[in-house]
């Protein structure tokens, strides 16, 4: 997945023409072999400890009560979990229910690297839920989603039906209600494997898989960047100036609250003058996403000059600044500065590759042990790890 283009697989004008505009539906989009089987969701389901709302079912838009589907187990340090009840699961799911599996993309490393290239070309933090269903019973009903979706077809049949939208880019938490859903859908689309389809905010759809055959799909929902989201990054920046850092003048003279007031104004006034401040915005908060951290056990001490050991990045929105005397990093949260002779190491990295140390002292032209000493920074720093990676 690290060379696919998501943008590029939803059409050449999909970021001018239909990203937060229109959906998109692209037939035969992607290859999704060995993507997400069925196996692998067993695998999923039988070995790990999935409390809802990490794991759900419902039907007709309704959440079924999790003792529907599940065992109740204490356990001797006087704790309960639910184990899940496979014959009871069938039963749920033969009767209409749909399946799903919140944030799968930390469970399964395929699926992860899917949302790290949506995450790589749209520079905003991916979610991946897993849906499986069986009937055309509507497992979620009409309804529309707070933030934007790309959905991939893994097997079977969905059908969607879109409608339009009532309230104009909808919030979680908003001022206004959307109203009721429009009655006619826009369009009708059925989803086969590897097609792909684009929703943005807002659009009310709903969804079945009432085909004939089973379905299998992951959405990955984008976070989003609004107005408030970047007012909130300006307030900060703010903070450098002493007069936004000042009690507000409460129980002063009217006078001195407006030049108080008239104050404030110019100086948020000048940032928002700046023509690069959306650029700025974008790299501050694509340098501090953390992406998907993981330990490199069983290294604590330190990486060794192994050649054969593989390094990846632990974020698709690493940035890379080349300066005239050092390269500076910005990934998960952590800025390194590094000297020129790094850029060959950290290039790769932030276009997404996994590679191993030796080929990149091969690429950089240095030995083995700079560069595990390089890779050791960024371990350190929580932006790389590394391992017996694919």
């Amino acid at each position: 997945m690290t060379d696919v283009s998501i943008a590029a697989c939803l059409g050449e004008d999909f970021l001018a023409q239909a990203l937060h505009r229109e959906y998109r539906h692209v037939p035969g989009a992607l290859d999704v072999t060995g993507m997400m089987t069925w196996d692998d969701l067993n695998q999923i389901l039988a070995t790990h400890r999935l409390e809802p709302p990490r794991i759900r079912l419902s039907r007709d838009g309704e959440t079924m009560l999790v003792g529907g589907y599940t065992a109740p187990v204490a356990t001797r340090r006087h704790t309960v979990w639910h184990r899940l009840h496979p014959a009871e699961l069938h039963a749920r799911l033969q009767e209409g229910a749909s399946l799903a599996l919140d944030s799968v993309d930390e469970l399964h490393p395929p699926l992860a690297r899917l949302a790290e290239a949506i995450e790589r070309d749209l520079r905003t933090r991916v979610q991946a839920n897993l849906y499986a269903s069986w009937s055309a019973t509507e497992g979620f009903g009409i309804h529309w989603d707070d933030h934007d979706t790309i959905i991939v077809q893994l097997d079977g049949a969905k059908r969607w039906r879109i409608y339009g939208i009532t309230r104009p880019y909808p919030l979680y938490r908003d001022i206004d209600d959307p109203g009721d859903a429009p009655t006619e859908p826009v369009a009708d689309l059925v989803l086969w494997p590897g097609d792909m389809l684009y929703v943005p905010r807002g659009v009310w759809h709903a969804v079945a898989a009432d085909q004939g055959v089973r379905s299998l799909h992951v959405t990955c929902g984008l976070q989003t960047h609004t107005a408030t989201d970047l007012m909130a990054w300006v307030c900060e920046q703010l903070l450098t100036h002493e007069d936004w850092r000042r009690d507000l003048p409460l129980l002063a003279a009217p006078d001195v609250q407006a030049d108080a007031v008239n104050g404030m104004r110019k100086r948020l006034a000048e940032l928002l003058d700046d023509p690069t401040l959306l650029a700025r915005y974008r790299a501050a908060m694509d340098g501090q996403a953390v992406g998907r951290m993981m330990p490199s056990l069983p290294h604590i001490d330190g990486i060794p000059a192994d050649g054969g050991l593989r390094v990846r990045l632990t974020t698709a929105r690493a940035v890379l600044d080349i300066g005239e005397d050092t390269v500076t990093l910005s990934a998960a949260g952590s800025t390194f500065e590094l000297a020129p002779e790094a850029e060959a190491v950290l290039r790769p990295l932030a276009d997404g590759r996994t590679i191993d140390l030796a080929t990149l002292a091969d690429t950089a032209g240095l030995t083995l042990e700079d560069v595990a000493e390089l890779v050791q920074e960024l371990v350190a720093g929580q932006a790389a790890v590394v391992g017996s990676l694919v």
